[in-house]
């Protein structure tokens, strides 16, 4: 695979998918290490893994990885190119991201997968190298901290990674199907699956390294919220849980992981979702002057109130107006977007270039700090209620998931007081409430749902009115050409539908 001289630098190994080297480079020293002296070396002096870890967490936004283009800024581009694939996302004008729009973005020698598939595998690169220099049997808190981040980071790489190049539904008899390659640090004692292996090996490994993560996190403070901590790594199995339909698991998974974010005020939603300093904001990117990547960025394209790609004119991003319709007028969350008027006036939080916030049905859920310095936000206390409920509905507790529910809908429509809800009750909430957030398509694909652009009155734009149905072969993106070419164990029959 190919290497990205940048993040090979940082890391001090070759990425994209290599196992671990032997030997490892202390640019302090600039010393030749051999793995047993590395690992010797950071349980001497922990401090030494921070650079090694943080460096993971910039590569998540980090801009031009493998691309020139705009719509490449790291993990959040990813999840909005997802995004933009559902029905609830509208791109009123194109640019960016049109491709993924119309569902015309999947194939082997198109620059997205590459894209997906070289971030994905960066992370679980660099996650390799900071377990390689440590051992699981340390007993440093610091040192188990750092692995159980490195672990959890793996976990999530490989979550997103079998989801987007393979159907899952139902997730129970997928298990033998096409999987995707994965790789272990040298000292862990696996053998690397150079091949797609099968589903059943991703998703257990999967679950090995978020439960591993959890039980090395717990009871570890970390310094910010850029870091996963023990609450974040429950709320990645949360996650997980719910998608390999392990009901109970999801459900305690997602109560641990809310009990230190408690759902935002209803005023603190009006605040733009731009500050992971938000009681709420689990998990997140602390953007900076330093960091910012101006119009490559996720501001720059999802918010109308940024003077981006979105709030310029380029590409101005609305809410679905069948979705729109669905928000009881009571529901707070329905002046997150414009009203079909566009008579809803805008105070804070937007720069005086922006214009798109008034156009019919405009996203204003997402502001401006007039310089492209919003933080990027990860995961939310909401997500691990909706998860919660959903958890309980399909274990026919119904009464228990609108109880769970209640915790989120009183900060959004007080009014709300349903006895008993159904899943696809939770998963319209789950629509609105994580409107923009990157969780749509992948809601799409493990229950099944397809799109239809095409009802009466939808206003989504000409050709991009589109059906694209359960399981259709658009869902999944191909393995990249490049991957194809540089590895002996993936072929161009690995991409047949």
């Amino acid at each position: 695979m190919k290497t990205n001289k940048i993040i090979t630098l940082l890391l001090g190994v070759v990425l994209l998918g290599t196992a671990c080297s032997d030997e490892f480079f202390d640019v302090k020293t600039t010393q030749r290490l051999t793995s047993e002296d590395a690992a010797q070396t950071m349980e001497a002096d922990p401090s030494k893994l921070a650079g090694f870890v943080d460096a993971i967490y910039n590569l998540m936004v980090q801009y031009d990885l493998v691309s020139t283009s705009h719509d490449s800024f790291g993990y959040m581009a990813i999840l909005h190119a997802t995004d933009m694939m559902t029905e609830d996302i509208i791109m009123s004008k194109l640019s960016h991201f049109r491709f993924d729009y119309a569902h015309d973005n999947r194939e082997w020698n198109y620059r997205r997968t590459n894209v997906i598939w070289t971030y994905m595998y960066s992370i679980v690169s660099g996650a390799n190298n900071v377990l390689a220099l440590t051992s699981a049997e340390t007993t440093s808190p610091e040192i188990k901290a750092y692995r159980g981040q490195a672990l959890a980071l793996r976990g999530m790489a490989y979550y997103y990674l079998i989801q987007m190049y393979q159907h899952l539904y139902p997730v129970a008899s997928s298990g033998e199907l096409k999987g995707v390659p994965m790789y272990y640090a040298a000292n862990e004692g696996k053998a690397n699956v150079t091949s797609r292996g099968t589903v059943k090996g991703v998703l257990d490994q999967i679950e090995a390294d978020l439960t591993a993560a959890v039980a090395s996190l717990e009871g570890w403070t970390r310094a910010n919220k850029n870091q996963v901590d023990y609450y974040v790594a429950n709320g990645l199995l949360a996650r997980y849980y719910l998608l390999t339909e392990q009901w109970s698991k999801a459900e305690a998974a997602a109560k641990i992981a809310q009990t230190q974010a408690p759902i935002m005020a209803a005023a603190d939603t009006k605040k733009g979702f731009m500050s992971i300093n938000e009681n709420e904001v689990m998990w997140g990117y602390d953007h900076n002057t330093e960091t910012t990547t101006i119009y490559a960025s996720f501001f720059s394209h999802i918010s109308n109130l940024t003077a981006g790609y979105a709030g310029l004119n380029y590409a101005p991003r609305l809410i679905d107006k069948r979705l729109y319709e669905s928000i009881p007028a009571s529901d707070i969350r329905k002046e997150w977007f414009q009203n079909p008027q566009g008579t809803l006036v805008v105070t804070e939080n937007v720069d005086a270039d922006a214009t798109t916030w008034k156009l019919p049905y405009a996203n204003l859920k997402f502001g401006s700090d007039g310089n492209f310095t919003q933080d990027y936000t990860y995961m939310r206390g909401s997500e691990m209620v909706l998860i919660e409920a959903e958890a309980l509905a399909r274990q026919n507790k119904g009464g228990d998931a609108a109880t769970a529910l209640k915790k989120l809908q009183d900060k959004r429509d007080p009014s709300w007081n349903k006895a008993t809800v159904t899943v696809d009750d939770i998963w319209m909430l789950r629509r609105v409430e994580l409107w923009g957030e990157g969780v749509s398509y992948f809601d799409l694909k493990r229950l099944n749902k397809g799109i239809d652009r095409t009802y009466s009155g939808s206003n989504h734009e000409g050709s991009n009115k589109v059906v694209v149905p359960a399981g259709d072969k658009r869902w999944v993106y191909k393995i990249p050409q490049g991957e194809i070419q540089e590895n002996a164990d993936i072929s161009e029959e690995d991409n047949n539908e």
